[in-house]
């Protein structure tokens, strides 16, 4: 390498990691587990199961079932906590359409950093920190879904110890990204794979969408139940090297885990969750005024052993909630509750004082 191309290397780097937020996934680190820190017997179906932002998607289902939780980190400078998946249950018979994927989904507000222009991207790279319980294989994929979808993969041999793994595609054309709020990008670590993905060739440069080239080479994660896999540390940046890993406080982590999901009121006896008005003895609207603005008007998840409360009477066991209405801000819900409220009386939504109080709302992609 010449003086002038080791400056200009030089030059990028310092670039890309004197810039703030650099990393555009959150919770990379695996700090923030909302929904559970630990779930098991998984496989039979996809969805956010315990660290916040990282999905499970499958293909067709496979008889292989995991446990996966947020595992204690002691042995990898800079890092608490990683992801942890445990086969459970082996499957060596694997159907063509099968598939385990660990996925983070970006909406597009989060990507316009890697436009170069409306139809072309810029150089940009992916890095993690993995382990095994013995060498393994598996892909990173790193896949656009607007207009075109377009698709690169990396095969990456994880060991026994922890290292740094990496993948940088370089720009590319006809690519598209659209800015809103919707899912345009996937940041994809296929774990287990049948024929449909795994016959054909990886592509570390962008091309059309084919299944056949996403998981070519991988091994299973379902091959034994000895086998295992952590990873953290995951960052998605622009530019052609891998910086030095953006750690971001817990408190702003968390605050972007909120975009997608939020918990109000877990394992909290009494503890207000949103206030409003009786208007009859078993019914009540409550308004609740979110910690963030979300990214699209949530649903409800999560509801169990909450109470209504007014100043009269306490602990009315609540038996239903829907929404009357609901913005990316707010929601008005219609509650109806035991018999006991007072009419017109202010009332207030909470955990009861036994059991384990939950209410959450979720917008994810």
């Amino acid at each position: 390498m010449t003086k002038a191309a080791e400056l200009a290397k030089m030059g990028e780097v310092l670039t890309n990691s004197q810039i703030g937020r650099k990393n555009i996934i959150i919770n990379g680190a695996m700090q923030v587990s909302q929904r559970s820190t630990s779930e098991t017997g998984k496989g039979a179906s996809d969805g956010y199961f315990t660290l916040d932002r990282f999905k499970i998607a499958n293909g067709a289902t496979s008889a292989g079932r995991y446990t996966m939780s947020q595992s204690s980190v002691t042995d990898l400078e800079g890092f608490s906590n990683a992801l942890k998946i445990d086969c459970t249950t082996a499957d060596t018979s694997i159907a063509a359409d099968e598939a385990l994927i660990l996925q983070q989904n970006i909406e597009g507000f989060n990507v316009q950093q890697l436009k170069a222009t409306s139809t072309t991207t810029r150089a940009f790279t992916l890095s993690f920190y993995a382990k095994s319980n013995a060498s393994r294989a598996i892909a990173s994929e790193l896949r656009f879904s607007s207009g075109t979808n377009r698709q690169a993969s990396k095969l990456h041999t994880i060991g026994t110890s922890w290292a740094r793994y990496t993948f940088t595609v370089p720009a590319a054309s006809s690519t598209q990204i659209d800015n809103d709020n919707s899912n345009q990008m996937q940041v994809n670590f296929w774990l287990h794979a049948g024929s449909t993905f795994t016959s054909g060739t990886l592509s570390a440069t962008f091309e059309a969408s084919n299944n056949a080239n996403r998981a070519a080479g991988i091994g299973s994660i379902f091959a034994s139940t000895d086998n295992t896999l952590e990873i953290t540390g995951i960052q998605l940046e622009v530019g052609s090297q891998a910086t030095p890993f953006e750690h971001r406080s817990f408190g702003e982590e968390l605050a972007l885990c909120e975009r997608y999901f939020q918990v109000y009121g877990a394992n909290s006896t009494y503890v207000p969750i949103a206030n409003g008005i009786s208007y009859s003895t078993t019914q009540a609207r409550i308004f609740l005024v979110y910690r963030k603005p979300m990214r699209a008007t949530p649903a409800i998840g999560s509801v169990t052993s909450l109470i209504l409360t007014d100043r009269s009477t306490y602990d009315l066991t609540v038996t239903g909630i829907s929404i009357s209405g609901a913005s990316d801000l707010g929601m008005t819900m219609n509650i109806t509750n035991s018999s006991g409220a007072t009419y017109l009386r202010s009332a207030f939504l909470s955990g009861l004082n036994s059991g384990t109080p939950k209410f959450d709302i979720d917008a994810e992609l």
